[in-house]
């Protein structure tokens, strides 16, 4: 597959999205003869949208395959284990989603093209939910103080206030996801690229190499490879 097609499906999959036409979004994803962990992240969270919860497991299960250390994936299958009565699934997602924060408090997604930051308390916060549907009160209890202490060094959203209050009443606490909508994006400069063409009239074919780790994980700069050499054979034939 061209990395040209690749990344027209990818923005037409992200405009369905933006029109909340979830069956358009994954029509155009399943197109994809080889997703990245970013196309497959937007794969579970439109079979998200749909309340398909096993589809969209399996999606984030792609996604982290792809990319081992993507924290906001752990954290979303987390939040789908859970809503799948999966917990001690979720609870393992939990401890690997706050182990590749690496001691940060926030992940700034923008760069990768996802408008979405993740705090350290919304992972722990999980955590307490999870152990709130094992009736593990005190742990979960202990574990939202911390996130408490946590957010109150920085972060928005969530009242620690009412969860605890939840918890003194042995009530479970609802899950945290991504929002929904908030999918990773391709880049701009790459859209608009691909409706230019050169003096023959002819597409010109751009690509920019991300040389930058935190823009490319390891297995997408090895996809990205192989795409610069059906691009360049392409354009030799």
């Amino acid at each position: 597959m061209l990395y040209t097609e690749f990344l027209r499906l990818w923005d037409e999959a992200v405009k369905a999205v933006d029109a909340r036409d979830w069956q358009g979004a994954l029509s155009k994803l399943n197109q994809i003869t080889e997703p990245t962990s970013r196309t497959l992240f937007l794969t579970a969270s439109a079979h998200l949208a749909l309340g398909q919860l096993e589809p969209a497991i399996q999606a984030l299960d792609q996604t982290i395959a792809k990319d081992e250390r993507l924290a906001v994936g752990f954290f979303q299958r987390a939040g789908a284990f859970m809503m799948a009565s999966r917990l001690e699934e979720a609870l393992n997602d939990c401890i690997s989603s706050q182990k590749h924060m690496r001691g940060n408090m926030v992940i700034d997604y923008k760069q990768l093209g996802l408008r979405y930051k993740l705090y350290s308390w919304q992972v722990l916060y999980n955590t307490a939910a999870a152990h709130s549907r094992l009736d593990q009160l005190d742990k979960a209890r202990d574990i939202l103080i911390s996130a408490s202490q946590e957010k109150g060094r920085g972060g928005r959203g969530g009242n620690m206030e009412v969860a605890l209050d939840m918890i003194s009443r042995g009530e479970v606490l609802p899950v945290l996801l991504v929002p929904e909508g908030q999918v990773f994006r391709p880049r701009k400069q790459d859209i608009e690229q691909l409706g230019e063409r050169d003096f023959l009239g002819k597409p010109k074919v751009h690509y920019i190499i991300h040389t930058d780790i935190s823009l490319c994980s390891l297995n997408e700069c090895h996809w990205n490879r192989k795409m610069i050499r059906d691009i360049i054979e392409k354009a030799q034939s």
